[in-house]
C-alpha cells in the first residue's frame, strides 16, 4: 500500500472530497482544505470510520489570501513532518459573458482559479524544494484546449493559464537533476461535481462523481505528466479540439 502525506485543496465537496476517500482507499495519510470546514470535519469523520489508522487533518482555507496558504502549507509540514504531494484542485464555476456587465462573477474565477493556484504552487514548492523531492499535481480542465464561449470564458481561460502554470514548473524541474519534483496537469472532462450539479441540460459525456475521480488518481499516481480524464474520450476531443476550426470545437459540446 503507498505511504505518504498528500494535500488537497477545495476538499469539502465535489472533486477534491472524492480524491479524499480514493485517496484514503489507497493508504495515504490525508491534509484536507477548503472555507467550509464543517464540510471537511464530516469527511474526515467518514474517512476516519473507514480507515481508523489514516491520519486525517483538516484546515480552513481561502485560496485566494496568499498569507493564509503559505502560513497554512507550513502548518501542514510542521504536523505531519512533511508532505510528499500538494494538488491545487480549488476553483469556482462561475462566469457571465464579457462585456454583460457581469465582470464581478468573471473576476471571482480568475482571481480563485489563477491567481489562487500561484500561491498554492508557490507554497507547495517551497516545500518540496526545501526537501528535494515531491509532487505537484494541477488541476485543469479539458477547457483549458481552446476557448470558451459566454458563461465558460472565464473558466476555460483560467484552466489555460493553470495548465501553463504547471508546464511551466515541470519544465524548470527538467533542468534540476538534484531535484526529484515531478509536476502533473490533470485536465478533466465533464464530470459530475458540486460545481455543475444544477446544470439541468443533459450534458455530453457526463460521468459520475466516482468514475471520473477515479480515473483522475489512476493519472495521478501514474505521475502522468499531463492527462485528459477520463481518458475515453477525452483525449481524443482534446486531439481534434486542438485543430479543428472555432465552429466546429462549439459543435463537440
Amino acid at each position: 500500500m503507498p505511504e505518504g502525506t498528500i494535500v488537497i485543496t477545495g476538499a469539502s465537496s465535489g472533486l477534491g472530497a472524492e480524491m479524499a476517500r480514493q485517496f484514503a482507499d489507497l493508504g495515504y495519510d490525508l491534509a484536507l482544505c477548503a472555507r467550509r470546514t464543517e464540510r471537511l470535519d464530516g469527511l474526515q469523520a467518514e474517512i476516519a470510520a473507514k480507515h481508523p489508522e489514516r491520519q486525517v487533518r483538516t484546515y480552513a482555507l481561502d485560496v485566494t489570501d496568499d498569507d493564509a496558504v503559505i502560513s497554512t502549507t507550513q502548518q501542514i509540514a510542521a504536523d505531519f513532518g512533511g508532505f510528499d504531494r500538494f494538488i491545487v484542485n480549488a476553483g469556482l464555476g462561475k462566469g457571465a459573458p464579457v462585456g454583460k456587465g457581469s465582470h464581478y462573477a468573471n473576476r471571482e474565477t480568475l482571481e480563485t482559479n489563477v491567481i489562487g493556484a500561484f500561491a498554492q504552487a508557490e507554497a507547495a514548492m517551497q516545500h518540496f524544494r526545501e526537501r528535494k523531492q515531491g509532487h505537484l499535481v494541477v488541476i485543469s480542465s479539458v477547457t483549458a484546449v481552446r476557448g470558451f464561449p459566454s458563461s465558460m470564458t472565464a473558466y476555460a481561460a483560467s484552466k489555460a493559464a493553470v495548465a501553463s502554470l504547471g508546464e511551466g514548473i515541470r519544465s524548470e524541474m527538467l533542468g534540476k537533476p538534484d531535484l526529484d519534483i515531478d509536476v502533473s496537469v490533470i485536465c478533466p472532462g465533464y464530470i459530475r461535481s458540486e460545481m455543475n450539479e444544477k446544470v439541468e441540460q443533459k450534458t455530453k459525456y457526463m460521468v459520475d462523481t466516482v468514475t471520473g475521480v477515479r480515473s483522475m488518481v489512476e493519472a495521478i499516481e501514474r505521475r502522468r505528466a499531463k492527462a485528459f480524464v477520463p481518458a475515453k474520450p477525452w483525449e481524443a476531443i482534446a486531439r481534434a479540439m486542438q485543430v479543428l476550426p472555432l465552429p466546429a470545437v462549439r459543435k463537440l459540446f
